[in-house]
């Protein structure tokens, strides 16, 4: 008997060290019991996966395996086949010659699939195979997002510059059947799905002369993607505006509203937002995914000095913890895992927010509601009727808000809270500029945690790197150098990051512990540089704590450097 040559099946899957031989072996007598395909008996058995066995079939049947990274694709060739068809199915037309096709495919024997390219086109296919996250990169390369092909679909290019521009001088009624039309209500739809798939924290539509800006912001950063005509400016904002239960008709006042979204992992809620501009109205949607696991204080990025001062304030059994930044730092993250780091049955905790972002097992959980008058303030009051033992108030935003949590805490209840401020030390003069007696928070404040949030350097394209001199001395600071021998690292850019060489984030954390010192000097009314100096001696600043995770090679030289522009420590 003559052999031609071809491995078998299970030869090849060994070789890979997909299984041993005793799962053939286990695979081969499961087929003899009951005769089926090797490969859908190890797919169902659960010892190799689907991608797997199709690369090994693609071996034993001599199809090339190609690296999408580096081809081109022509514009002729990518118009031969549709967009819907390439998405749909995972195939990637690649040249054309001679009456033949050659494509790119993630699953090669589809025979249907194979059948439909060829009444498609006209030509016989050539089979390539493929890596499935390179076809997903290579489809976005040469076809553009969903989006971007559902936009261009509803408008096409050649259309848009004959067309007028939408002034959204539109009734009521018409802007209610503008939002209902089925292509609309799906391209609002995809825009919040392609958002959370790229892990977008927002997402921002603003409106221009010409034409309406989609962006997601991803790590902190605002990536700008395909821009929408003005002629579906109206529709756009008329749908959104129907989801989150906004007038539709008021397009002059801000509004905000709240959406809840059924996503792909379970359910997310939208915080939305408009306000009029200049070229319409301009909308944020904030994504909250109340089906994300929340993090514990381990994961936070805080170093060893930082996090067991912490945990020593989270264990007081009365006064007032606050945690301090700008917008979108993670504040309410950190609030959140220091709320689920002291739970016990035990101790009654309450939080009142805007809005509740993730719910606590155990914790109950109150929604500010200011059209029916329930503010922070209002909320707090009643809360402490409730003889809780721990109280989380979102945010201090007023003077009451801030003299009925400090007497709170002044009574034998634990306060956590935030501020909007540059630094830990500027949590001080803010509530002193709120109006609250110094000596009332030299009493209540026990610990204040300033933080930021830095980008992560992409594990996948990790790479040492010789930054800029200028950038290194710019960094330095009297009290911490950076080691000669610091080797440096950055991200070169990978289909993972979106070629951003970053991915994730960390805080960096200062923590302003209240010791007697501070407190004799706080009625004083210090400026934040006296707070500083009378810090105790363990207490590291923010752009310290980013240098040593530099030093540490979770972030970049540049990372560091841009988010310290904004803490005010170097000029």
């Amino acid at each position: 008997m003559i052999s031609n040559g071809r491995k078998k099946l299970g030869q090849l899957l060994c070789e890979r060290s997909y299984i041993d031989e005793s799962i053939l072996q286990l695979a081969l007598t499961e087929q003899r019991l009951k005769p089926r395909r090797l490969g859908e008996i190890l797919v169902d058995l659960g010892h190799v996966t689907q991608a797997q066995l199709i690369e090994a079939l693609a071996v034993q049947a001599g199809i090339e395996k190609l690296d999408l990274t580096s081809v081109s694709v022509t514009a002729d060739v990518v118009g031969l086949v549709p967009a819907d068809f390439v998405n749909k199915h995972d195939v990637l037309p690649l040249w054309y010659e001679q009456g033949r096709l050659a494509v790119a495919m993630t699953d090669p024997f589809k025979v249907e699939v194979i059948e439909d390219l060829r009444l498609v086109t006209g030509a016989s296919i050539r089979r390539y195979y493929c890596d499935s996250l390179e076809m997903e990169n290579a489809i976005l390369r040469f076809y553009g997002s969903n989006v971007a092909r559902m936009l261009d679909d509803l408008v096409p290019s050649e259309q848009a510059s004959d067309a007028p521009l939408d002034s959204g001088d539109y009734s009521a009624a018409e802007l209610q059947k503008l939002a209902k039309e089925p292509s609309l209500v799906n391209l609002v739809n995809l825009i919040i799905l392609e958002a959370m798939d790229e892990r977008a924290s927002d997402i921002h539509i603003e409106p221009f002369e010409k034409e309406v800006k989609i962006k997601y912001r991803v790590d902190g950063l605002l990536i700008e993607k395909t821009p929408s005509s003005k002629r579906l400016q109206a529709a756009i904002v008329s749908r959104i505006k129907i989801m989150a239960n906004m007038n539709i008709a008021e397009r002059y006042m801000p509004q905000d509203g709240h959406i809840e979204f059924s996503g792909p992992h379970g359910r997310i809620d939208l915080r939305v937002s408009t306000v009029p501009t200049v070229f319409g109205e301009s909308i944020v949607l904030r994504i909250m995914d109340k089906t994300a696991a929340l993090i514990g204080l381990e994961d936070l990025g805080m170093n060893a000095v930082c996090r067991q001062g912490w945990e020593q304030s989270l264990r007081k059994t009365h006064g007032i913890v606050l945690v301090t930044g700008p917008t979108g730092c993670g504040k309410t993250t950190t609030l959140y895992a220091s709320l689920k780091e002291i739970f016990s049955p035990s101790v009654k905790m309450i939080t009142i927010e805007d809005p509740v972002e993730y719910q606590l097992d155990g914790v109950c959980q109150m929604p500010v509601n200011p059209k029916r008058g329930l503010t922070f303030a209002t909320g707090l009051r009643h809360i402490l009727r409730h003889d809780p033992d721990v109280v989380m108030v979102g945010e201090i935003r007023d003077r009451e808000t801030a003299d009925i949590a400090i007497r709170a805490a002044l009574t034998g209840h634990l306060v956590f809270s935030t501020l909007h401020t540059n630094d830990a030390a500027g949590a001080i003069t803010r509530l002193i500029d709120m109006g609250i007696e110094p000596f009332l928070i030299a009493s209540s404040v026990e610990a204040i945690l300033g933080q930021r949030l830095i980008r992560k350097i992409c594990l996948r394209c990790k790479e040492a790197y010789q930054p800029d001199q200028n950038l290194i001395d710019s960094l330095r600071n009297g009290s911490m150098t950076l080691p000669a021998e610091t080797q440096f690292y950055h991200g070169r850019g990978c289909t993972h990051c979106n070629q951003t060489g970053m991915t994730g984030r960390a805080g960096m954390f200062e923590l302003l512990r209240i010791n007697r010192k501070l407190r004799d000097l706080i009625p004083t009314r210090p400026t934040t540089d006296q707070i500083n100096r009378a810090a105790s001696e363990d207490h590291v600043s923010m752009l310290h704590d980013g240098l040593e995770k530099v030093i540490a090679g979770l972030t970049s030289p540049d990372e560091v450097f841009r988010v310290s522009k904004t803490i005010g420590e170097e000029d």
